[in-house]
């Protein structure tokens, strides 16, 4: 091999000094020099190739990098915003009395389903009941008076102001009674909706204020979960966006989609809201229990590979090496490509591979472009 390099070196020796020397000013002429010059180096290029490659075929001691190769796939391609969220649900209220006084009566238990309007909680009332007999007994009084003066009134007998009197008393004894009915009702805890009574926090004879919750009532059929997205994802975000989440708790996968899109930007992080519809029948999701979300921003279909076989060059480029083979030759190219995203250890390529291109996996770091190489993987 050593022997054969000799020799094609001394042919360019030999016939480089054959060439008549020309001492010229003439451009031209040197110009027509310089090209004989470069045909005969192209030449000589040629043959050296050549008998390279017979060397490469002759040589069986040659050491040559071992690879192993994937084959790129069409496949779908899906790519996800990971967030966390909470759950909670819009019927879970904590009832507080609108009026303070001592708690007579606990009609509900932990964990009892109740119907809506149905009585929780009654307060003490018996000094509004008192105060309610009084008035009607002097309501009674004012009845009569006022029907007798409306009769004398009608024969034109009494004076009108007598008449406006006894109607102004009795209009406002009605009114008061109005009011402590209204005070009575006040003094009873009610339902607001049905569903299941969580906690109940106070005691018989208990003084309550209205600042003291006295029980929590929650349904559950219908929760929904809140969660804060970043503001660069804004523009993939919207109403409609599929979504898997995910209950760590309960080992539990469900997909949804996005029900509705913040329109506040917060700005101590610069997130917003999204909130995240879930049918709940089996009440096992409870409120306030934590979730995983995926929101799905990017699918198509199209050649998916491993990240790991994608490098960059000190241009910036993305790459991969590819293989062909050439006779009984296999060599490795490198091959420029778009990725478009990249998800779990997948990315997906827009350009630059196509359906069945065998790309370099193990073996990548160690092999530079038009290489030959062995595959492993045959």
């Amino acid at each position: 091999m050593k022997t054969i390099y000799i020799l094609l070196f001394a042919t360019f020796i030999l016939t480089s000094c054959g060439v008549k020397e020309k001492v010229s000013k003439d451009l031209l002429s040197l110009n027509i020099e310089k090209q004989a010059l470069k045909k005969q180096l192209d030449s000589l290029s040629l043959i050296l190739k050549s008998v390279e490659d017979k060397i490469s075929k002759l040589d069986t001691l040659k050491k040559l990098a071992v690879v192993t190769t994937i084959k790129s796939t069409s496949q779908d391609f899906n790519h996800y915003i990971e967030v966390h969220g909470t759950v909670k649900a819009d019927k879970s209220v904590e009832l507080h009395s609108e009026m303070g006084g001592t708690i007579t009566k606990i009609y509900a238990k932990g964990g009892q389903y109740v119907k809506k309007g149905a009585v929780l909680a009654q307060f003490e009332t018996s000094i509004i009941n008192s105060n309610i007999a009084q008035i009607k007994t002097q309501l009674n009084l004012a009845t009569t008076s006022f029907e007798r003066q409306a009769r004398l009134w009608k024969q034109k007998i009494g004076s009108e102001m007598q008449y406006l009197q006894a109607k102004a008393q009795k209009e406002n004894l009605e009114n008061n009674i109005k009011v402590l009915q209204a005070k009575a009702k006040k003094m009873k805890i009610i339902a607001p909706f049905a569903g299941t009574v969580d906690q109940v926090f106070a005691k018989i004879g208990q003084l309550a204020s209205p600042q003291m919750p006295i029980l929590r009532i929650v349904n559950l059929d219908s929760v929904y979960i809140e969660s804060e997205v970043t503001e660069s994802y804004l523009k993939e975000i919207k109403k409609g966006t599929n979504v898997l989440v995910s209950f760590p708790s309960l080992d539990k996968e469900i997909s949804s989609r996005i029900s509705q899109v913040g329109n506040f930007i917060n700005p101590n992080n610069r997130s917003f809201k999204t909130r995240i519809n879930i049918r709940n029948k089996s009440k096992k999701i409870k409120a306030n229990q934590l979730a995983d979300i995926k929101i799905n921003d990017f699918k198509a279909k199209g050649i998916v590979i491993p990240s790991k076989v994608i490098k960059k060059d000190s241009e910036g480029n993305h790459f991969v090496y590819t293989i062909v083979k050439e006779d009984s030759i296999t060599k490795v190219f490198k091959s420029i490509i778009t990725v478009t995203k990249e998800y779990d250890n997948q990315s997906y390529i827009s350009k630059g591979l196509t359906e069945g291109a065998l790309v370099v996996d193990k073996g990548s770091s160690l092999i530079k472009n038009e290489e030959e190489v062995i595959i492993a993987n045959k």
